[in-house]
C-alpha cells in the first residue's frame, strides 16, 4: 500500500541524517520521545517544520527540504518536459503550446515559470495553511532535478508563492543554467 506519510517520514530522516546525525534526524522527524508518531498528517507537517525550524539555520533548512522530494511520476513528468522541449528552440517556443500550458508551464519576459492551481502535495491534503513554506521547498526539489535531468543543464528553482501559505497558486520561477534545447 502507498503511504505517503511512511515516505517523507523516509526521505526527511535521509535528508537530515545527511546534513547532521541520525539522532537530530530521529528527533525533528518522530520528536524528542517518539510523540510524533501519534499525530494525524497535518499536526506532523507542521510540527516536524516546526522542530526542523528550531534545528537549522534557514539555509540548512531549505536545502534539507529540498533533497526530501520522493520523485513520485518523476519519469512521466521528465518525458513530458522532453517532448515539450523537442519541438522548441528557446524558452519562447518551449511553453507555447496547449500541454505546456496545461502542465502549469509559462515564460515571461524570457523567464520560465512553473504554476500549480492547486496544491500538488498529498501530505497537505489536510492542512489548511502553513505559517512557513519550508514543507513546500521539496516542490522545488523536485522541480530542479525534473529540468536539470529534461535539460542536461544546472538548474535553481525559486518558490515564489504557495496556496498553503495564503497565495491563489503555487509560483515557481525555474532558472535554467545553459539549457540543451
Amino acid at each position: 500500500m502507498f503511504d505517503i506519510r511512511k515516505i517523507q517520514e523516509k526521505v526527511i530522516y535521509e535528508s537530515i541524517k545527511a546534513e547532521s546525525s541520525a539522532d537530530i534526524a530521529n528527533e525533528v522527524v518522530y520528536g524528542k520521545n517518539g510523540e510524533a508518531k501519534a499525530e494525524n498528517n497535518c499536526d506532523w507537517v507542521k510540527s516536524a517544520m516546526n522542530r526542523l525550524e528550531n534545528r537549522f539555520e534557514a539555509e540548512a533548512v531549505k536545502n534539507i527540504r529540498m533533497n526530501c522530494q520522493c520523485g513520485y511520476g518523476m519519469d512521466e513528468k521528465i518525458a513530458l518536459v522532453k517532448e515539450l522541449k523537442a519541438d522548441a528552440a528557446n524558452i519562447e517556443e518551449f511553453t507555447a503550446s496547449e500541454k505546456a500550458e496545461a502542465a502549469g508551464l509559462f515564460c515571461k519576459d524570457g523567464e520560465l515559470f512553473l504554476q500549480f492551481h492547486f496544491c500538488p502535495c498529498p501530505m497537505l491534503a489536510e492542512v489548511d495553511r502553513l505559517e512557513t513554506n519550508t514543507w513546500c521547498q521539496c516542490t522545488t526539489g523536485y522541480s530542479k532535478i525534473l529540468f536539470e535531468r529534461a535539460f542536461a543543464c544546472k538548474a535553481d528553482v525559486e518558490l515564489l508563492k504557495s496556496i498553503k501559505m495564503g497565495d491563489n497558486i503555487c509560483l515557481m520561477k525555474i532558472i535554467l543554467h545553459d539549457p540543451v534545447f
